[in-house]
């Protein structure tokens, strides 16, 4: 037990070394307008185009090996919440991505970086579908600075595989949390 609070007391304290430099932003989407239909699933009740929006970011610390980019959904009615997009292993130097860089073959990400099957059960960005009728849902955008230069965890892995890996080697992180309901 000793150990995990230990463990717990440095991942709170290597994330305050960021400070508030390292800022996560987007032209797309933002906490004071619900997401747009373009970045919405198409599936599941849904009729969006499920692009995943362009995203950019500044102040990645410098010892920063690698970056991670998880989207999630914690009021998802499933009792575990909803990953929406898992991005690992992009190069430390990257500062975004482009308007539909999560398409599912990844081909237009940056050379290295891996997509994690999410919870619809492939690869690549899943847009919002929240129930008809829930309020709002919040979509937490997280990229995190990272402490690998890859992280070692399968291609078939789970997005909570890659978010124990991702936690366990988390510098810091810079958030960005958008809403959408139907």
């Amino acid at each position: 037990m000793r150990h995990l609070i230990a463990l717990s007391c440095l991942l709170i304290s290597s994330t305050a070394f960021a400070g508030p430099s390292f800022v996560l932003g987007s032209t797309d989407v933002s906490e004071s307008t619900p997401i747009g239909n373009r970045f919405v699933f198409s599936g599941f009740g849904c009729s969006g185009d499920n692009r995943s929006p362009a995203l950019s970011w500044s102040g990645v610390p410098e010892n920063t090996k690698s970056l991670a980019l998880t989207v999630y959904d914690p009021d998802a009615p499933t009792g575990s919440g909803w990953w929406h997009w898992v991005v690992i292993d992009l190069p430390a130097a990257t500062d975004g991505l482009p308007r539909g860089a999560g398409t599912p073959d990844g081909s237009a990400l940056p050379d290295g970086a891996r997509q994690i099957r999410t919870d619809f059960g492939q690869p690549g960005y899943g847009g919002p579908c929240p129930p008809a009728g829930d309020k709002p849902h919040r979509y937490i955008f997280t990229l995190h600075a990272l402490s690998v230069d890859t992280l070692p965890v399968p291609e078939d892995a789970t997005a909570a595989m890659a978010g124990f890996m991702i936690n366990a080697n988390t510098l810091a992180t810079a958030t960005l949390t958008a809403r959408y309901g139907r």
